[in-house]
């Protein structure tokens, strides 16, 4: 069993092609012996994004701080603290932060996708 707090979990910048202002911290993961899931916290900056992408898995997803658009593939559709987010497989996405604030959102996945 693992109990933590994000405050005490690791960030880390993503540099990837396709990204900008964004980390990530993983909270529960392969890592911690997690035979299935991974829960990661992704944060956005004011005008950051996640790349333009689809994948085979879907992603649950939580808005935890801010707001900011989703791309549900070339359409964007508003989104804010509250927010809970299904992203079926190969469904084409993009969070971008449009706010003035961090962007802050849960996002569990199978842990291969960690």
């Amino acid at each position: 069993m693992k109990i933590t707090r994000l405050e005490t979990c690791e960030t880390v910048p993503i540099l990837m092609e396709g990204i900008a202002g964004a980390s990530k911290q993983v909270p529960i993961g392969g890592n911690d012996g997690a035979p299935n899931f991974s829960f990661r916290v992704f944060t956005l900056e004011p005008g950051g994004h996640t790349p333009h992408h689809s994948h085979e898995s879907e992603h649950l997803n939580y808005i935890l701080e801010g707001d900011g658009e989703l791309m549900d593939d070339d359409a964007p559709r508003a989104i804010r603290q509250g927010d809970f987010i299904l992203v079926k497989p190969n469904e084409r996405h993009q969070y971008r932060n449009t706010g003035d604030r961090p962007l802050v959102f849960l996002c569990a996945v199978p842990k291969e996708y960690e």
